[in-house]
């Protein structure tokens, strides 16, 4: 993770664009690129192109790096503590082959 967070920045710092990259800027672009993602689906969820669902997935992946880096976290470390907050409350027992939220479990 620590190599693709280096070549991110560099990259980001090579074009000096972290001028534009605030932390409301950032979720704007992750929601704008998750909206790139799903229309990738729109009219036909079972026939879609890999290699473009591929390079939209990297792009919100790459600001959600951004984000992170932005905000001094730990993407590694965010990730297991939100497993965990999941795991307690989609407990398998109650959740197993289930949809429902949390709350109606």
């Amino acid at each position: 993770m620590e190599e693709i967070q280096k070549r991110i920045r560099k990259f980001v710092d090579d074009r000096d664009w972290d001028q534009y990259h605030s932390p409301d800027n950032l979720a704007k672009s992750i929601a704008i690129e998750a909206g790139e993602l799903l229309e990738c689906f729109q009219w036909d969820p079972d026939h879609y192109d890999l290699q473009h669902v591929s390079e939209e997935l990297a792009d919100v992946m790459i600001y959600c790096f951004q984000m992170c880096d932005k905000l001094k976290v730990d993407p590694r470390e965010i990730i297991e503590m939100k497993m965990t907050m999941n795991e307690k409350k989609y407990p398998v027992e109650k959740a197993k082959g289930k949809a429902d939220k949390y709350t109606e479990l």
